[in-house]
């Protein structure tokens, strides 16, 4: 993962930039494959190598595009590492996410829907427990990637950082727990949805909601200047 440096405002993007973004993008269309295997079975077998390749090519450009911007506008550029490393980590979640909900439903039989216990009025479901494993790895992978690339201005005791980053993302882990498994337990599936299929529409909107205050709280308490 790359460093910033101070560069002038015709190189904003360096040759770490653009590698960062590469590799970003090549997970992100690797990660995309097990989501696109459970949305659209039928579309998997002729998109598994366009969708990687699609994402190689449009991530390191999309930054391109973004330097060029943030010549007059400067926080493009951060946004743009921000919404690329924030798109990366969501694709983490659910591509993890989709992965084992087909794992455990090929070799075990277990439905995602299957209940693992109830405490009152809460429902917990293997969604649950996948979802949580799911969202851990992409919150690790979320720390690194904002830490050395996104936020990399921040100099930050690592220790500290992580103390804070580790309080956020309790809070964003509660946050994306809560909207998935409330939409997953409390909506009927729509337009003929299986419940793999609703699982990842649901973890996505888990994501959303956990992303948002990931971003605020990565910002303005863990790697503020």
């Amino acid at each position: 993962m790359a460093k910033q440096t101070n560069v002038s405002a015709d190189e904003i993007a360096t040759k770490g930039d653009y590698e960062a973004s590469i590799v970003a993008g090549l997970l992100i269309g690797l990660l995309a494959l097990p989501i696109l295997s459970t949305a659209r079975p039928d579309l998997y077998g002729k998109m598994s190598v366009v969708v990687p390749l699609f994402f190689l090519i449009a991530s390191p450009a999309g930054i391109f595009i973004a330097s060029k911007l943030s010549r007059k506008i400067p926080i493009v550029w951060q946004l743009a590492k921000f919404v690329l490393i924030g798109g990366l980590n969501t694709l983490v979640d659910i591509g993890i996410l989709a992965a084992l909900m087909a794992l455990f439903q090929k070799t075990s039989g277990i439905d995602p829907d299957s209940v693992i216990a109830k405490v009152g009025i809460v429902t917990i479901s293997f969604f649950v427990v996948y979802k949580a494993v799911s969202f851990l790895i992409a919150n690790i992978s979320s720390f690194f990637w904002n830490k050395y690339w996104t936020f990399s201005g921040n100099s930050s005791k690592s220790g500290r950082q992580f103390v804070q980053f580790l309080t956020v993302s309790i809070i964003g882990f509660l946050i994306n727990i809560f909207f998935s498994s409330y939409i997953f337990n409390s909506v009927h599936p729509v337009i003929g949805m299986n419940p793999s299929q609703w699982g990842l529409v649901c973890g996505a909107f888990g994501s959303i909601a956990g992303l948002a205050w990931n971003f605020v709280g990565y910002k303005f308490i863990v790697f503020k200047r």
